[in-house]
């Protein structure tokens, strides 16, 4: 199946958008995931400018680059988190820190999450990749046990604070793709149904799959997609690798550092780690997913010009597999 592979610019923030779309087109990708970060795309800009929107359209034609998306996941964070602290001010724009009352902030990143989608909308892109935040996901070690009302709470203050924003994203026809994840209200299988039954199941709240936080969390990519597939908004391919064996390493990661090899795991950019890539492709193809395979950069044992470069051609390969070619894609078909 043919789908256009592109690259996610939140790890690439620290470059200019320029040189970013150059390298881009230089290692062959189709487009960008262009995040709201560094000079990528500033939302606040492109709402009070038109010229803005015109001016980064023109520096991806200049290097023969599409885009289907852009991404606010650090904004987006800040819409339900408590607490609240130094952690969201390092991530943060000033102009949503404020003076960095918590609900203040909450409520600013709530309003720059509304202009993201109209934002979305004049850029011609109708996908917004992102996270939600989460008001009990300090909760999630259950101890001192957690009362079924505190997480019940928790779900209604998703829904209260995001449903506002969907009806933003239905109002300029622009859809948001929660990407699931450690730290947000829809962290694994569980979580991601009741997020969605907590929305309503409205079409405007769907997913971005990135199978590395479900590997890490033992939980199966491949049933995931199968399972949401009318959800699957968009793809990021980021790869994981968990090693285990000496007793030491576990899942949560001890609060060591990214690239600590004690944590546990790490990315491999080869797709011979625990992501098994050649099923989700093919799960992929058997619900009929045709939009963007983003690859999302993040081995820190790696450098990054080498190995962004090497995976676009490993998707594309990846992307040529077509069904039905074994019985695991007549298993799975959706006809």
């Amino acid at each position: 199946m043919t789908r256009p592979v592109t690259l996610f610019t939140g790890q690439w923030a620290d470059l200019p958008f320029e040189e970013v779309c150059r390298l881009a087109a230089e290692w062959g990708y189709d487009g960008l995931e262009i995040a709201c970060s560094g000079d990528h795309f500033e939302v606040d800009k492109a709402i009070a400018d038109p010229s803005y929107v015109e001016q980064k359209r023109a520096q991806l034609d200049k290097h023969g680059l599409k885009m289907w998306t852009i991404s606010n996941h650090l904004v987006g964070q800040a819409v339900c988190d408590n607490p609240i602290d130094e952690r969201h001010k390092g991530i943060l724009p000033a102009r949503i820190w404020g003076e960095g009352d918590p609900e203040s902030v909450r409520q600013a990143a709530a309003e720059e999450m509304k202009d993201t989608a109209r934002a979305a909308a004049l850029l011609g892109v109708d996908t917004v990749v992102g996270f939600t935040g989460s008001s009990i996901w300090h909760t999630v070690a259950m101890f001192p046990p957690v009362p079924a009302s505190v997480i019940d709470a928790g779900y209604q203050d998703f829904a209260d604070r995001w449903n506002p924003i969907l009806d933003v994203f239905d109002e300029v026809g622009v859809r948001f793709a929660h990407e699931v994840h450690p730290s947000e209200i829809a962290y694994d299988y569980y979580t991601t149904v009741r997020a969605l039954e907590a929305v309503g199941n409205r079409p405007a709240f769907g997913l971005n799959w990135d199978p590395s936080h479900m590997v890490w969390q033992d939980i199966d990519p491949v049933n995931f997609i199968l399972d949401f597939k009318d959800r699957i908004y968009h793809v990021d391919c980021k790869d994981t690798r968990m090693r285990v064996g000496d007793g030491r390493r576990g899942r949560l990661s001890s609060h060591l550092a990214w690239a600590d090899m004690r944590r546990g795991w790490d990315f491999v950019s080869t797709g011979r780690g625990d992501v098994p890539w050649e099923d989700c492709f093919r799960a992929l193809n058997a619900i009929g997913y045709d939009g963007p395979i983003s690859v999302e950069w993040e081995d820190a044992g790696m450098d990054r010009l080498d190995g962004a470069r090497e995976a676009v051609g490993y998707i594309r390969t990846l992307n040529s597999i077509t069904p039905p070619a074994t019985a695991f894609d007549a298993a799975f078909s959706t006809e």
